[in-house]
């Protein structure tokens, strides 16, 4: 009874040290992301690129070495093709860490990868409500919008990348795109 009480003591004295330490740290990391999106919005070209870059790191820290490598083996996956296993690691991804943005945005890639555009819809949701500033989650949904034929919800939504990173090329040249091909809009 002795040894349970103390077993009991030690591990309820380790969990709340664990969560003493790791508060702070979460608060720094969303410090240290605010920080950077509000000095994105201001910089130039060149300073943009290497702030976007570091959020994008950020952004990729689940918090567990299981997690990311979860991430990390999903995103291999859409790189190479395999967007059945990409969707088997991302959905092992999302369903341990749900209020991880980057999972649900990497497995809304690999949903679009294979056409199954109302999950990615979803799963684009999901990241934007845990992160409403994921430029690249934004970015993702224009594209799907653009492919399903949504043309003025993609145009909204590349603006609203453009108003949090005006200097993401790559939706700078979308968004040309896309205005080119349907005529412009008045957004």
């Amino acid at each position: 009874m002795i040894a349970d009480r103390l077993n009991l003591n030690t591990t309820v004295a380790a969990l709340a040290a664990l969560l003493l330490f790791s508060l702070p740290a979460a608060a720094l990391d969303q410090g240290k992301l605010d920080k950077l999106y509000g000095e994105l919005g201001h910089a130039d070209a060149d300073a943009a690129q290497r702030i976007a870059a570091d959020i994008q790191l950020e952004q990729s820290k689940s918090g567990s070495p299981s997690m990311d490598l979860l991430l990390k083996r999903g995103r291999d996956a859409i790189e190479t093709g395999d967007t059945g296993a990409a969707i088997e690691h991302l959905t092992a991804l999302v369903d341990h860490a749900p209020g991880f943005a980057d999972g649900w945005h990497a497995r809304a890639i690999a949903y679009a990868r294979a056409e199954l555009y109302g999950p990615a819809l979803g799963d684009l949701e999901r990241a934007l409500a845990l992160n409403p500033r994921h430029f690249d989650a934004i970015a993702s949904l224009g594209a799907l919008l653009h492919e399903v034929g949504y043309d003025d919800l993609a145009r909204a939504a590349y603006a609203r990348v453009l108003d949090i990173h005006p200097h993401f090329e790559d939706v700078a040249l979308m968004l040309e795109s896309l205005d080119a091909e349907t005529g412009g809009s008045d957004i």
